[in-house]
Parts: C-alpha cells; structure tokens; sequence
C-alpha cells in the first residue's frame, strides 16, 4: 500500500463523501498519522413485503410555491442579527429526531454556542452562533432544504 498526504480540511472531507455517494461505495477510510476518519454510507432499509418500496428524497432544489412562501419572510423588518446558512444542506433543530433543540425561540446564545445542524452530502455539521443574544425567530423548519447564504435565525 503507498503513503498519501491527506489534509483533514471540510472541503476534503466532503469530498470523500461525496465520492462515497458517486461510487456507490460502502466505507471509505482514511489515515494519515494519528489522523484518521471513516465515511460511511447512508443505508436505506430493506422494504418489508407487502410495503412499498421507500421513496427516493425529493431534489433539494426549492420549488415555486416554497420560494413564494420565503420572500415575505426576506421583506419582514426585524431587529437583530441574521444567521446565515453557510453551506447547501438540511436544516436540523436538535442533534437528534428524540433530542431537545439546540435552541427555541426566547433562549439566550453566546458566540460558539453550536445552534443548529446541516446536513450535506452525508455529513453532519454543527453550526455555531456568531452572535450573543437572545433568538428572536428561527425561520426553517426541521429538515427544510438550505440554500447557501438563506437567512435560517434571528438573534437580538
């Protein structure tokens, strides 16, 4: 086996996913060091007879109707800080379906506090505030499709 360089950066790391997707691979590892990491993919469980077959996700592309529904809330005038959508993904409240939400509205946020998760290409990130407030509006809901730059919070 030969020796790589590999550098631990997100942007490589999504690569690998997404090589992972594109490939239709199983597993992928990676080590270089005492650096080491491993992407698996996502499995899709097996259809039980006589239940259809699970369908395939929907495009993460927004259709019409939900762009319609978004523009007033870009024209709204609300006081405080916009937390942005830093990659493409889906939007998660809580780091996982049974756990509480990282933050509701109401709650008081210091900068690093880790407020949301998105999803993309497989990988999960944690997004952290860059604000110290309270959050005014959360303006996704759990497993809406993000576009980049999307206003998803309100922090005042």
């Amino acid at each position: 086996m030969s020796k790589l360089d590999f550098d631990f950066t997100f942007k490589n790391i999504e690569k690998l996913a997404c090589l992972v997707s594109e490939k239709n691979l199983g597993e992928i590892t990676v080590e270089d060091g005492d650096m080491k990491i491993s992407i698996k993919a996502k499995e899709e469980p097996a259809p039980v007879m006589g239940m259809p077959a699970p369908m395939p996700p929907v495009e993460a592309m927004p259709s019409q109707t939900a762009v319609q529904q978004t523009k007033p809330q870009a024209e709204e005038k609300i006081d405080g800080n916009v937390v942005k959508s830093p990659i493409v993904g889906t939007f998660y409240a809580a780091p996982s379906p049974d756990a509480k939400p990282f933050v509701k509205v109401g709650d008081s946020v210091s900068q690093g506090d880790v407020i949301f998760i998105i999803e993309s290409m497989k990988v999960m990130s944690e997004v952290q505030s860059e604000f110290t407030g309270t959050v005014k509006k959360i303006l996704v809901n759990n497993g809406d499709a993000l576009e980049y730059d999307q206003p998803v919070m309100i922090i005042g």
